[in-house]
C-alpha cells in the first residue's frame, strides 16, 4: 500500500519540477518505487483473484500485468529522440520467452524436487498453448515472409487484419475458459491440498481495486519517467539494444512469476500454467493490438518480425512446450529444458 503512494509522491515532485528528473538520485529512487509499485499491483490483482476464484482470477492478473507492459511499451517510443520502434517486438518476445521457459521451466522444476511428480490438466494446458503459438506465429514471425512491404513489417492493411484477429483469438480463448470448458483449467485437487488463504472481503476486494488502479497509474507515469535512463543504461554495458526488452519484461514478469513458483511449490501445477500462459497470451494478444492501434496514432513503424535465431528459439520452445504439455504430467527433466533454452535466449539477447 506504501508503494502506490510514495509513487504518487514522486510523480507530483517530477512534475512540478520541484526535483531534477535526470539526476541519479531521482532515477534510482524512481527505479526501486516503480518496481515495489508493480509488486503492489499484482498483489492487489491478487486480492481480487482469490475473491472471484480461478481461472478468473489469473485473468485478471494477465489484465494487470498487460497494462504495464504495454505502458513501459509506449513510454519507450515516446522517448525523446526517435523513439525505439523495435522495443514492443523485442519486449513481447521477451515476454513469451520469460513465461514459457523462465517462468515455467522454474516452475516445473521447484515443483518437481518438491512433490516428483506433477498432474495437471493436459486440455487446459494444451489449448492455451496452442492459442501462444498461433498468435506468436503471426505477430512475431509472418512479418518476415510477406509481401506487401518489405519485413519485418506489416502493410497497414495487414496489421489491421492481424490486430483484429488476435483480439477474436483471444477472446474465444477467454470465453472457453471461463465458461465452456472452464473445468479444463481447474486444479487437479488431492486430499489436503485444497484448503486455501481466506476469500478476501467485499470491502477488502473493494480496496483492493482502488489500489490496482492507482498502482497501474503509477507505474505508467514511473515510467515515462524512466523509459531515457533505461536505453542509456543497456547501451552503456555494451548489451544489445534488444536487452531492453529483457528489462522490461523481467520487470514486470517478476511478481506474477513468483505468483506462479509458489502455486508449483504448493502443488498447484494448474495455477501456475493459467498464471504462465495467461500471460503470454494477454501479451501478444493484447499488448500488440494496443501497440498497434498506439503506432497508427503516433505515425510511427511498428517493427515485428524476429530476427533469424530468435525464430529459431521460438520455434524451440513451442515444440518442447508441446511436449512437455501432451502427457499431463511433469518431472524436474521438463523444467531443466525450458531453463536451458531460457538461458540461451537472455545470452543471444545480451550478445547476439
Amino acid at each position: 500500500m506504501l508503494a502506490p503512494l510514495a509513487a504518487v509522491v514522486l510523480i507530483a515532485l517530477e512534475q512540478f519540477h520541484i526535483v531534477d528528473e535526470t539526476s541519479v538520485p531521482f532515477l534510482s529512487l524512481a527505479g526501486v518505487v516503480l518496481v515495489a509499485t508493480v509488486f503492489s499491483a499484482v498483489h492487489f490483482a491478487e486480492i481480487i483473484s482469490a475473491r472471484i476464484g480461478e481461472p478468473f482470477g489469473s485473468i485478471v492478473l494477465a489484465g494487470a500485468v498487460t497494462v504495464i507492459e504495454v505502458a513501459l511499451i509506449v513510454s519507450m517510443m515516446l522517448a525523446p529522440s526517435e523513439g525505439d520502434v523495435t522495443v514492443a517486438r523485442d519486449t513481447v518476445f521477451a515476454t513469451v520467452m520469460l513465461v514459457l521457459n523462465g517462468v515455467v521451466g522454474l516452475c516445473l522444476l521447484t515443483g518437481g524436487l518438491r512433490h516428483r511428480e506433477q498432474s495437471f490438466q493436459s486440455h487446459g494446458a494444451v489449448a492455451a498453448f496452442s492459442v501462444v503459438g498461433v498468435l506468436a506465429t503471426l505477430t512475431l514471425i509472418l512479418p518476415n515472409f510477406t509481401l506487401a512491404v518489405d519485413g519485418p513489417y506489416y502493410s497497414t492493411v495487414q496489421l489491421a487484419f492481424v490486430t483484429v484477429v488476435s483480439l477474436v483469438l483471444y477472446g474465444t480463448f477467454l470465453f472457453v475458459q471461463t465458461v465452456r470448458h472452464r473445468g479444463d483449467f481447474l486444479d487437479i485437487s488431492t486430499p489436503g491440498e485444497a484448503a486455501g488463504h481466506a476469500v478476501p472481503s467485499n470491502g477488502q476486494t473493494a480496496l483492493g481495486a482502488a489500489f490496482l488502479a492507482l498502482s497501474l497509474a503509477a507505474v505508467i507515469m514511473l515510467a515515462e519517467a524512466l523509459a531515457p535512463a533505461v536505453e542509456k543504461g543497456v547501451t552503456a554495458i555494451g548489451f544489445a539494444e534488444a536487452f531492453v526488452g529483457v528489462v522490461i519484461a523481467a520487470i514486470v514478469l517478476l511478481p506474477e512469476g513468483m505468483t506462479a513458483v509458489r502455486a508449483a511449490a504448493l502443488n498447484r501445477l494448474q495455477t501456475s500454467l493459467n498464471v504462465s500462459t495467461g500471460s503470454a497470451i494477454a501479451s501478444v494478444g493484447l499488448s500488440i493490438p494496443a501497440i498497434a492501434i498506439a503506432s497508427f496514432l503516433l505515425g510511427k513503424p511498428l517493427t515485428l518480425g524476429l530476427e533469424s535465431e530468435h525464430v529459431v528459439l521460438l520455434a524451440l520452445t513451442l515444440f518442447s512446450g508441446t511436449l512437455t504439455l501432451a502427457t499431463g504430467r511433469t518431472t524436474i527433466l521438463q523444467g531443466v529444458v525450458h531453463l536451458v533454452i531460457f538461458a540461451c535466449f537472455v545470452l543471444l539477447a545480451a550478445a547476439p
